[in-house]
């Protein structure tokens, strides 16, 4: 070029523009960081998370928190697509549960909320973005656990059986995603938490891994997975964290790695 010519205002080079975006995505999730609440490591409700996002950045976002003095909510949403709009269409998700300031619900009732959630925000305002979801209400003196799924994954309870030997139940509803289809309904469901239950609320990032040979791992191999392993020694989030890098080769993952755990008992 003529060394008396520049390139014009806001005109960027492509590697400028690349640096840029991962600039971006790396501040959004740095950001989306801050809203995910610490790990409660005593008392009869003890959790612990893992959360690493791809490096395109999906849309996941998770939260815990006491309703009430009986009552406490576990949920976590998926938002569709990637990039900085999906993480900020789940950090206001997530600021709306966290305030309770969905009009007409009652946020002891998992289906009521993602009814709400449906109505406030509709993918047509949100460019065409419906987000997954998982909510349930744990009740601490009746130990009933109550939720409602809308298009995600089942969370997974891990039971210490009367005999000794481990199991597991899947726990979800079969409801549409939030934000697709105006006026939908939802439906709950329900279970008894038994002593020493664990909870594992997740998205899809967690299990949908394309392993070395091409095929992908299943949900049951995940689920069959979790309730084998010990969690004696390290952690039980850490091990499958490391298992999904080892069978899907993997240094940097295309969904974000999201898994809350709640122990109860």
């Amino acid at each position: 070029a003529h060394p008396g010519l520049r390139p014009a205002a806001g005109h960027q080079s492509l590697p400028d523009r690349r640096a840029d975006r991962v600039r971006e995505l790396a501040e959004a999730a740095d950001y989306v960081r801050t809203i995910l609440p610490q790990p409660v490591t005593e008392g009869a409700i003890r959790t612990d998370w893992r959360f690493v996002p791809s490096t395109s950045l999906g849309g996941d976002a998770f939260g815990y928190h006491w309703v009430d003095k009986d009552h406490f909510a576990i949920y976590l949403i998926d938002v569709s697509g990637h990039g900085v709009g999906a993480a900020l269409l789940s950090v206001s998700v997530m600021n709306v549960l966290r305030s309770q300031s969905l009009p007409k619900t009652d946020f002891r009732a998992p289906e009521q909320v993602l009814e709400s959630l449906n109505l406030a925000f509709p993918s047509e305002e949100n460019n065409d973005m419906f987000f997954t979801m998982w909510y349930g209400i744990y009740n601490r003196r009746t130990k009933d656990l109550n939720y409602a799924s809308g298009g995600h994954p089942p969370a997974l309870l891990l039971e210490d059986t009367s005999n000794g030997d481990p199991g597991y139940k899947t726990l979800r509803t079969p409801n549409n995603v939030i934000g697709g289809i105006p006026k939908a309904t939802y439906e709950k469901g329900g279970c008894t938490i038994g002593e020493r239950n664990t909870l594992y609320v997740f998205s899809d990032g967690v299990y949908e891994v394309e392993k070395s040979d091409g095929s992908m791992w299943q949900f049951k191999e995940f689920a069959d997975f979790m309730n084998k392993i010990k969690s004696d020694s390290q952690p039980r989030l850490d091990r499958l964290y490391q298992h999904v890098k080892h069978i899907g080769n993997l240094e940097n993952f295309e969904d974000d790695f999201t898994i809350v755990e709640v122990a109860f008992g």
